[in-house]
């Protein structure tokens, strides 16, 4: 069997849980620093309610992420990265940088394909 196909076969599981575009975000904004789950949404601009819910769940059974609840009236939770979910930080920036680098030349090679297509 080819070793390529047995390495996505262990591996593609693990991605679709971290390489989402919600996942990636929140991870990026939680490297900053705990916040709270408004102040996520606030800074994930489109996030719907439960599209951020359901990310932060998905995260915390990964052990990406904790969820602390607030002594405070009325109750808050603040979500905080743990080291597991710190370690993907580098990757995540280095991703980030490529994509401000080259997010031009694909937007270019879209625009191309589609003029292209009709």
């Amino acid at each position: 069997m080819d070793e390529a196909l047995i390495d996505a076969r262990s591996t593609r599981p693990i991605l679709e849980h971290i390489a989402n575009k919600w996942s990636v975000l929140i991870l990026t904004v939680l490297c900053a620093r705990p916040s709270r789950f408004n102040e996520i949404m606030r800074r994930l601009d489109g996030i719907t309610h439960k599209a951020l819910a359901d990310a932060l769940k998905r995260l915390e059974r990964n052990g990406l992420v904790k969820r602390h609840v607030l002594p405070t009236t009325p109750v808050g939770v603040e979500y905080t990265i743990t080291p597991l979910g710190r370690s993907l930080q580098l990757p995540f920036e280095a991703l980030y940088q490529w994509a401000l680098a080259h997010g031009p030349e694909l937007q270019k090679a879209q625009a191309e394909f589609d003029s292209a297509q009709g």
